[in-house]
């Protein structure tokens, strides 16, 4: 038997649910803690006064809902876009280790490759140099 696929959708809505629900009934038993409050503070009252059908309608009405605030909308959060930073591409003479050795204009390219051969024939034993183009942030003026 294949196992089933589960909805993560569907189970996140139900968990939002369940949690809706409890806390409408926390809410419930608060309300109704604050109700048996009130009605004792207004049943000593209502032994002052001489008429006990105005104390009973006050403790009818004691318990209320309370309105819940609505939502409240979240705005966007601002994202910040990195500054595009313009690049010039430069030829790079390199050895073996991979290390910039020297750094050309991209027109130069002749140039670079001149030097390139000229370092590897001056090492004795002679070593590999090559050529490689490097992007490089311009300077801004």
């Amino acid at each position: 038997m294949g196992r089933r696929i589960l909805n993560r959708k569907d189970l996140r809505a139900d968990y939002d649910a369940a949690e809706r629900r409890k806390q409408e009934d926390e809410d419930e038993t608060e309300e109704e803690e604050e109700g048996d409050d009130e009605a004792s503070d207004e049943a000593e009252e209502s032994d002052d006064e001489e008429d006990g059908e105005e104390a009973e309608e006050e403790v009818e009405e004691a318990p209320k809902k309370k309105k819940k605030a609505p939502a409240k909308v979240a705005k966007p959060k601002r994202t910040r876009v990195a500054k595009q930073v313009r690049m010039k591409v430069i030829w790079g003479v390199f050895n073996n280790s991979n290390q910039c050795v020297a750094k050309f204009d991209y027109p130069k390219r002749h140039e670079a490759e001149e030097h390139a051969t000229k370092l590897g024939a001056a090492k004795n034993p002679p070593q590999t140099f090559f050529i490689q183009p490097i992007k490089e942030a311009m300077e801004e003026k």
